[in-house]
């Protein structure tokens, strides 16, 4: 692979071409899985990336999915993403995160090999059509006039390497530069440029072609990784092993198993902080630049600096986690620090386990340029600039699940947009795709965003047993980016679940006789009614093997589908409750707000504040607008009404002058609206 990889990198510096339908700058999570879905969708796609052999690496944790963000996965590969079947592929210790909960909130995650997880994203782009690899360093972007035929102030053609090379010239260019957008990497008070230690810093020309000449409002994020420790040098007795799940859970849906056997698979390892790590990170503040700057970081993966100092004296877990089946290093969640190296090994040495320890690489910290993210179109394409699209932490989120999910949908978007296709969109109401992006363009960030369930209205709707379901289908036939061998897969799934719903429902027994067939069930005696086999599924007690052990003929075809069918049944009462509130949200969905419209002398009764907010964001859709910050009850009342006053008048564009002042209001109404009747 290293081999060919070379190759590549060779060939790729006399381009064949110098012009593509897209061009993805970085090669991190968001730009593989942008330059594989602008691929698969149809579009000539170059992805340009400062070293190849980095492709696919893990920055940070060498870890995939969790509670939300095993949501994301999943979706992602029904979307025939890549780092679902990487997961599979890479995973040494595979657990479903959540699980004494319901199985909507359950988190699929697995601990992954370095080495294996960067080997397969690699063998992966490089045997995709259409798409070319280039190890490069991007200078600046290709900036000109606008399309008039389309809203925006400027549009990119392209880009210019740092090499000076001739301009490479495309329809669309993504943008996911992750940490390195003038990046900045801390350690102890000594400071250099770059987003990840041992990697060139980005260009400065990309942040101040963003901010100078498209104008975009900028801001600065920071994050951190902890130090990489010595596994032979830890007292692993005095830790708690948690071993991996018996029966590991793949992340795609096309996969039946890992390639790591169950045996084959590694614990993961439990300890705590000591009052002497909080003693270390008090005595070091003044050695330490990073904690010190008002810079926000992430909430919900901070520095043990953070943490001593908003939560003092409380005792923190430390979980070790291997980095590899044949790896000698432990990865330690949960002591993410930016001290001088020194006192870093003082600091782990405060805890038993770690008392002889020594670092492998010192931890660090960096601080990184992100884009306001309101200013993004639910495509993520930038509202004013054409022909530009953003992915991943440079729209300021945090997580390698965050940016693969941003990153396939730009690069289905901008695909699109280089074949002159509409753009599309995932609602809220139908994937955490969907709100994760509704998220980013409604609210826009004040911190590192990280996906959770709770961030979802109908997560008992949008589960990981279901994404397949929910989004297959319409990957393969509306966004084009799907795979016929996985699109025949989904829909013999779905038939086969088809069937064995109506089996159930079919299968009609009054409750004496359930429990003569049953008798550990626990029906009421003095229940007495007709039941369905959906019916009994919904018992906390009953299963679906349990119900195709007593009616083999007509349940036993379908016991592939038997835990599928065990969840469905849990959630169907809840998921039918939720059908009108969905209904209603996607109706909202459907009326579109458009981008050039003139919020200041829209003839609603609005207050200024609004105007400013609506302005400011510019949704583009009734439903994106009613989840702003700011948008009052009454706000939403008066928009819906000029929506749907529009909406019946339908789409006129008037040349002339009308004389009249009711001419001149028909004329703006029907001039500011785009909406179906």
């Amino acid at each position: 692979l290293m081999h060919f990889l070379s190759l590549v990198s060779r060939r790729a510096s006399h381009l064949a071409r110098q012009q593509y339908d897209v061009i993805v700058v970085g090669g991190g999570h968001a730009g593989t899985e942008a330059a594989a879905a602008a691929a698969r969708v149809g579009a000539e796609t170059l992805l340009v990336t400062q070293k190849t052999n980095t492709i696919g690496a893990l920055s940070c944790n060498p870890s995939l999915g969790g509670v939300g963000k095993g949501h994301l996965v999943k979706e992602v590969d029904a979307l025939d993403g890549l780092c679902g079947r990487a997961g599979d592929w890479a995973g040494i210790h595979f657990s479903i995160l959540n699980r004494s909960k319901g199985p909507a909130v359950w988190g699929p995650r697995a601990q992954l090999d370095r080495q294996r997880y960067r080997e397969f994203i690699q063998s992966e782009l490089l045997s995709t059509p259409r798409l070319t690899v280039l190890e490069g360093s991007v200078e600046e972007l290709l900036v000109t006039e606008p399309n008039p035929e389309e809203p925006g102030h400027h549009r990119v053609t392209g880009i210019h390497l740092a090499n000076g090379s001739h301009p490479i010239l495309a329809s669309s260019v993504i943008l996911t530069t992750g940490t390195f957008l003038s990046g900045s990497l801390f350690v102890g008070q000594t400071t250099s440029p770059g987003g990840r230690i041992g990697d060139a810093p980005s260009s400065a020309g990309l942040s101040h072609t963003l901010r100078e000449r498209l104008g975009l409002r900028i801001g600065r994020l920071r994050t951190g990784t902890p130090p990489r420790i010595v596994k032979d040098t830890v007292d692993l007795s005095l830790t708690n092993l948690h071993p991996p799940d018996s029966h590991p859970t793949p992340f795609s849906f096309l996969n039946t198993h890992t390639r790591c056997k169950p045996e084959e698979q590694l614990p993961c390892y439990l300890t705590h902080t000591t009052p002497g790590v909080d003693r270390v990170v008090r005595e070091s503040l003044h050695l330490n630049c990073h904690i010190q700057q008002d810079t926000k970081g992430p909430r919900y993966c901070p520095s043990i600096e953070s943490r001593v100092l908003r939560f003092p004296g409380r005792r923190h877990q430390v979980w070790l986690e291997p980095e590899g089946l044949n790896s000698d290093l432990l990865y330690p969640q949960g002591l993410s620090m930016t001290m001088p190296p020194d006192v870093q090994l003082r600091l782990i040495r405060e805890i038993p386990a770690l008392h002889r320890a020594e670092i492998h690489t010192p931890g660090y910290g960096v601080q990184y340029d992100f884009v306001c993210p309101t200013q993004l179109s639910p495509a993520l394409q930038v509202k004013s600039t054409q022909g530009l699209f953003l992915a991943g932490q440079i729209n300021g989120t945090t997580g390698y699940e965050e940016a693969a999910a941003q990153g396939l949908w730009a690069g289905v978007n901008a695909a699109r947009s280089a074949l002159s296709m509409p753009p599309v969109a995932l609602s809220r109401t139908e994937s955490y795709i969907g709100v994760l992006i509704d998220d980013l363009v409604s609210r826009g960030v004040t911190e590192p965003y990280r996906m959770f369930t709770s961030r979802a209205e109908f997560r008992t709707s949008l589960r990981p047993d279901n994404a397949d379901l929910r989004l297959t289908l319409k990957g393969f036939e509306e966004v084009r980016c799907v795979s016929s061998l996985r699109y025949q897969e989904a829909v013999r799934v779905r038939d086969g679940l088809q069937d064995a719903l109506a089996a159930l429902q079919t299968l009609t027994l009054s409750t004496h006789l359930w429990r003569k067939k049953l008798p550990d069930i626990g029906i009421s005696e003095s229940k007495s009614t007709i039941l369905t086999g959906m019916d009994l599924l919904q018992y906390n007690n009953v299963s679906f093997e349990m119900l195709a052990s007593v009616f083999p003929e007509c349940l036993s075809p379908y016991m592939e589908f038997s835990q599928r069918l065990n969840i469905e049944a849990v959630y169907r009462p809840h998921c039918d409750l939720q059908k009108k509130e969905i209904e209603r949200i996607q109706k909202e969905e459907n009326m579109t707000l458009p981008q050039d419209i003139d919020y200041f002398s829209l003839p609603v009764s609005l207050s200024q504040e609004v105007r400013e907010i609506l302005d400011r964001v510019r949704p583009s859709t009734l439903g994106a607008a009613t989840r702003l910050q700011g948008m009052t009850p009454a706000a939403v009342v008066n928009l819906l009404r000029y929506v749907q006053h529009t909406g019946q008048r339908g789409r006129r564009t008037h040349r002339n002058q009308p004389d009249q002042k009711e001419e001149r209001e028909e004329e703006l109404c029907a001039r500011n609206a785009s909406l179906p009747q």
